[in-house]
């Protein structure tokens, strides 16, 4: 595992993570459905052997108490890293901010923000708490 540096926090594991995502926009482009980019990712996830939970549910609080609503990460790699897929022309501050949220939210430290929608390039984002 990465070092607990504030800018070293699971690192590497976020390049072989962004290396997979790279990979997908390379082989897939922009102009699909979210859908279609989480499941191709899922296995080329699979394929790298980069562990992942696929929609996973996670509890949130107030005060220290759970709530009855639970949000539904997208993925989170690595048991630690909580990640977003868009599909959008391009990251809004609302996307990053739906992050913060959601770190803020699980006590997890790291997220990425992927925008599979825009062009030409690969978008994405990397926030630490």
């Amino acid at each position: 595992m990465s070092t607990n540096s504030a800018q070293g926090v699971f690192e590497q594991e976020g390049y072989d993570f962004m290396a997979a995502c790279f990979e997908v926009y390379n082989q897939l482009g922009h102009g699909f459905l979210e859908e279609v980019y989480q499941e191709s990712l899922e296995l080329e996830l699979t394929e790298r052997a980069i562990p992942f939970t696929a929609q996973a549910r996670l509890q949130l609080f107030y005060k220290g108490r759970p709530l009855r609503k639970y949000y539904e990460a997208d993925l989170i790699v690595i048991g630690e890293i909580v990640v977003e897929i868009k599909a959008v022309k391009t990251l809004l501050p609302e996307h990053e901010a739906q992050l913060i949220n959601y770190l803020r939210a699980t006590k997890k430290r790291v997220g990425y923000i992927v925008n599979f929608g825009a062009q030409p390039s690969l978008e994405w984002k990397r926030r630490i708490l």
